[in-house]
């Protein structure tokens, strides 16, 4: 009688995962961590360049692919033609000369750089794709963690630390104030007449630190960084100030 209970009692023992069968298993890991991968796409923009309105149509359909952060980064470099940029930022235009020294070629609009590696004709869809694949691809082994949140009034940016066997780097962190949509009436220059809406325009980019490659976290006031209801705020991880793009992410108002 009391054998028969012993078996039941190990039988049962064994259904619900207690049996001693288990108890010299070895613990698997826990899976890694998949990465959030998200090409970024900055164009180079203006109001007074004839060939920029399709290019600027064309950013429209990346805003809201989960795999990109795409934003309008509106130059002045053709203000002299007789139609000063409503929405040209001097820092736009000096970053966009940083890209050419480092070897984006020449400054054009609209010019278009991938992850901080490429760049593009922004009207040119084929070659875009072609871009982001190829720099993912370059990129894979050495992205980062990033994420950004609100907490009451704050905003809570989370950077975790280098892959392992990623070479040492440094790398600034930028946080973008980005206006969801603009459009404008262009009177003058090369697009008289014309009606052009601009998406996830860039109306502030800083740095606010640099990342050495181990895990760290930022707090921020988030009035700060979006002081409209448009705006949205977009954290960017960058080798150095001008190299390639290491982790992007976006907090949505």
């Amino acid at each position: 009688m009391r054998a028969g209970r012993l078996g039941i009692l190990l039988l049962l023992a064994i259904a619900l995962g207690l049996g001693p069968a288990q108890a010299n298993e070895p613990t698997q890991p826990a899976p890694a961590k998949a990465l959030t991968i998200k090409a970024v796409l900055e164009l180079f923009t203006s109001q007074g360049c004839s060939s920029c309105p399709r290019a600027d149509a064309l950013l429209k359909t990346y805003v809201d692919r989960p795999d990109v952060i795409a934003l309008t980064m509106a130059v002045d470099i053709w203000d002299y033609l007789g139609w000063k940029d409503t929405l040209a930022n001097p820092f736009n235009t000096r970053r966009q000369r940083d890209y050419a020294r480092v070897g984006h070629s020449q400054v054009y609009t609209p010019q278009l750089v991938v992850n901080g590696m490429r760049h593009v004709v922004g009207s040119d869809a084929k070659a875009i794709e072609k871009a982001i694949a190829e720099t993912n691809r370059e990129l894979a082994a050495s992205r980062v963690d990033l994420s950004i949140r609100a907490a009451g009034d704050k905003l809570i940016l989370a950077i975790g630390k280098a892959q392992p066997g990623a070479p040492h780097m440094e790398a600034t962190v930028w946080i973008a104030s980005v206006e969801r949509s603009v459009t404008v009436e262009i009177k003058r220059g090369e697009n008289r007449g014309r009606s052009v809406t601009y998406y996830n325009v860039v109306r502030r980019l800083s740095p606010i630190g640099m990342w050495d490659g181990k895990a760290m976290t930022v707090k921020l006031a988030s009035r700060d960084i979006m002081r409209t209801a448009n705006e949205r705020c977009i954290v960017l991880l960058q080798k150095g100030e001008s190299g390639p793009i290491l982790a992007a992410a976006e907090l949505k108002p």
